[in-house]
C-alpha cells in the first residue's frame, strides 16, 4: 500500500492575479462599476442611442481594467492600496504642532533679556 502524497507551494507570498491585476485591484472595479451605475441611473439621458446607465456601468469597469493595468505596469505588488493610502491618510503639515517624539523643551526658558 503506497502513501498518497500531495504537493506543497512553498511560495506562500505570490500575489494572486486575475485579468494581471491583484485581487485588491478588482475591488476599485467593482467599486467603479457601483458608483458609475448611480450616477447612471441618476442621468436620464443616452448615449449613441443606448441608455447612459448600460454605457456607464459597464463601460467604466472595461476601460478601468486596461487603465489600472498601464498605471500599475512595472510597479511593485500593492502599489495601488499604498498610493491610495498616501493620498487620502491625513498628514501635518502645521509647525505648530507639537512633536509627540521631543521629550525635552527645545528652548530653555531663561530670565527676560538674555536669549538674543
Amino acid at each position: 500500500m503506497s502513501i498518497q502524497t500531495t504537493p506543497v507551494y512553498r511560495n506562500l507570498q505570490t500575489r494572486v492575479t486575475f485579468l494581471y491585476l491583484e485581487f485588491e485591484d478588482l475591488f476599485v472595479v467593482v467599486i467603479l462599476a457601483v458608483l458609475f451605475n448611480i450616477l447612471g441611473r441618476l442621468l436620464d439621458r443616452e448615449i449613441f442611442g443606448l441608455p447612459m446607465s448600460l454605457v456607464l456601468e459597464y463601460g467604466a469597469p472595461i476601460l478601468s481594467v486596461p487603465l489600472l493595468i498601464l498605471f500599475k505596469y512595472g510597479k511593485p505588488g500593492g502599489y495601488l492600496m499604498d498610493w491610495l493610502s498616501f493620498h487620502f491618510k491625513p498628514r501635518l503639515y502645521c509647525c505648530l504642532e507639537t512633536d509627540s517624539q521631543q521629550t525635552r523643551p527645545y528652548l530653555k526658558s531663561g530670565e527676560a533679556g538674555t536669549w538674543r
